[in-house]
């Protein structure tokens, strides 16, 4: 399998890479929780039509090994700059679900984007989701720690509540049609993601706000949300990003919960090839 070692403290990390290697690049950020595993709707049928798809397992997920420490914003940035030298990719799409999304706005204002040429912000907790100045409608930060403990105190059955399962999906909505076999694999991969990563994540998305980054951006950014969700509302984040990120595109999935990635696979699979296939002026490349 395919593995390198972070630049930051040697942990090993797992990536896939599916697809023809002279392809158009597109690499895919996970949630947290999940490995690469969430994106087979859209990795699968990308790499048949001849992109290269590349995934990352952030450490503590899927995969990579089980470290206590670098689950802070700028290192997992650094680890996810390191597989885009680590491969030479170039004229890279980055997507990124809930965290992922933070994870590359970050990567770009700390490495630059020489080696990126486009952003697809999917579900994204970017600019962040806890109430700020800037964010005033945002979550109460003891809020946010208390669920936390409550969390810790038992995993599987924070990822088996059946109230929070059916928001996560938006299940029952129209439109949404998601077997259950489907969503006890996702449950279950949850899981794999180790206790202390899941709880150091938790961690650092309480303490995300990448919006003064976001208006750094040079270059195109899709933010792709759906209306129903709950982990990252539209109001505070999707919008929020498209307003932020200049000439950002944002397109709602109506009646799509924070796991459209799932439920709206098809969707968002033929909106991330349209955003891809659109013809952009040419950038320099750079090998930093």
């Amino acid at each position: 399998m395919p593995y390198f070692d972070s630049p930051a403290d040697g942990t090993r990390l797992h990536y896939v890479d599916y697809g023809p290697a002279d392809g158009p690049v597109a690499v895919f950020v996970n949630s947290a929780y999940l490995g690469t595993e969430m994106w087979e709707q859209q990795m699968l049928p990308l790499a048949r039509e001849g992109h290269r798809c590349v995934g990352l397992d952030r450490r503590g997920h899927g995969r990579s090994d089980d470290v206590w420490d670098g689950y802070d914003l700028d290192t997992l940035a650094d680890d996810l700059h390191a597989l885009l030298g680590r491969l030479d990719l170039r004229a890279v799409t980055l997507i990124g679900h809930s965290l992922g999304s933070a994870e590359i706005v970050r990567c770009l204002t700390r490495h630059g984007a020489g080696r990126v040429a486009r952003v697809a912000l999917v579900s994204g907790i970017a600019p962040g989701v806890v109430r700020s100045a800037g964010n005033p409608d945002g979550w109460d930060p003891e809020v946010m720690r208390a669920g936390t403990e409550t969390f810790l105190r038992d995993r599987a059955a924070f990822f088996n509540d059946p109230d929070a399962v059916r928001d996560f999906f938006a299940l029952g909505r129209p439109g949404v049609d998601l077997s259950p076999a489907h969503v006890r694999h996702l449950k279950d991969r949850c899981m794999v993601a180790t206790a202390r990563a899941s709880s150091a994540v938790q961690e650092t998305i309480a303490t995300v706000d990448v919006a003064p980054e976001l208006a750094e951006l040079d270059l195109p950014v899709l933010v792709l949300h759906g209306s129903l969700d709950v982990s990252a509302p539209l109001e505070t984040t999707g919008r929020r990003s498209a307003a932020l990120a200049p000439g950002a595109t944002l397109k709602v999935y109506e009646n799509a919960g924070h796991g459209l990635f799932a439920t709206h696979a098809g969707r968002l699979t033929a909106d991330l090839r349209e955003f891809m296939a659109v013809a952009k002026a040419a950038r320099p490349v750079k090998t930093a």
